[in-house]
């Protein structure tokens, strides 16, 4: 008998878990009231203006990236310091989000019994396409007051 079934169970009860483990992350991080939209597939390649990537290595292996405009981080910066944020300041604060978000799910999905870490955050500017993923999930985020964010969970 295949151990397919159970593989393939498996992997999609890990990503439910990632998923929730993001929901719950970014809702413990930041302070803003939001709504999310059910999670979408994504095709083979991903284009974004500006965002950080963290990769995570472990039992699950993969990049989470949030994507938006430098506004809403910025926004967000304001919400959560007083004060908003521009230049390699904002830069600064968009990986520090990234790491505080990713490390907070690292934490919360150690209680499923996945063990993961994450690499130190990359801000990409400008016009980025990643691709070379298995699988890609895109958690749109609506906060309110502030515009919208994209959290990508791309999964080799």
């Amino acid at each position: 008998m295949s151990n397919l079934p159970t593989s393939i169970e498996q992997r999609n009860k890990t990503v439910r878990d990632l998923l929730n483990g993001t929901f719950t992350s970014f809702k413990n991080v930041v302070p803003i009231q939001h709504d999310i939209k059910k999670p979408q597939l994504l095709g083979k390649s991903l284009h974004l203006e500006y965002g950080v990537l963290i990769g995570i290595t472990g039992d699950v292996k993969g990049n989470l990236i949030l994507s938006s405009t430098p506004n809403v981080f910025s926004s967000i910066s304001e919400v959560m310091f007083g004060m908003p944020l521009e230049g390699d300041m904002l830069a600064s604060f968009s990986g520090e989000l990234g790491n505080m978000i990713a490390g907070c799910l690292s934490t919360i999905i150690v209680e499923n019994g996945i063990k993961t870490d994450i690499t130190s955050p990359t801000i990409m500017k400008g016009n980025t396409t990643l691709s070379g993923y298995e699988k890609a999930i895109q958690l749109t985020i609506n906060l309110e007051n502030i515009g919208e964010m994209d959290i990508y969970l791309l999964l080799d």
